[in-house]
């Protein structure tokens, strides 16, 4: 008999669904903590490369959260990002290399914060369970914040 501290060796369907839902929300973590990581070598402002360097840790450090989650459930956690988002970064990467802007970057990490936002959204008005939904709420006051701050600094760049 398996001690009840134990998470079962495979999950019921509605932890599965959990787990599924969090390892999606890793995935995009990583892509933003990878997108991030990026943009804090192609920015030219330094407060810039600072500031995204530090978003890039951040982001790292959700992801370990919701990788604890994930274990907690009895699942295995994702550990790479999307293809997607990895085809995202290289059209990034090549867009800036022939701007070579920061407002560039900035605009792209900012739609990228959209898409992030938009997945911790959907994912906090499914049916995960408390301890989880816990972890994905406090992940997304921060990717919130990050959000609203890099909308406001995309505007602020286009007025100039």
């Amino acid at each position: 008999m398996i001690p009840p501290t134990v998470p079962p060796s495979v999950p019921p369907a509605a932890t599965e669904h959990s787990v599924k839902v969090l390892n999606d929300l890793i995935e995009k973590t990583l892509d933003s903590a990878l997108g991030y990581k990026d943009a804090a070598e192609e920015a030219t402002n330094d407060s810039f490369k600072t500031l995204f360097a530090t978003r890039a840790r951040q982001r790292r450090q959700l992801t370990t959260a919701l990788q604890a989650e994930v274990i907690s459930l009895g699942g295995q956690p994702e550990t790479d990002g999307t293809v997607l988002g990895a085809a995202r970064r290289m059209f990034v990467n090549l867009k800036n290399a022939v701007t070579g802007s920061d407002q560039s970057v900035v605009a792209a990490v900012e739609a990228g914060e959209d898409d992030i936002k938009t997945s911790f959204e959907k994912a906090l008005q499914g049916d995960l369970p408390m301890p989880a939904r816990e972890v994905v709420a406090t992940c997304y006051d921060s990717i919130k914040a990050d959000h609203d701050q890099m909308s406001t600094l995309k505007h602020a760049l286009e007025r100039r």
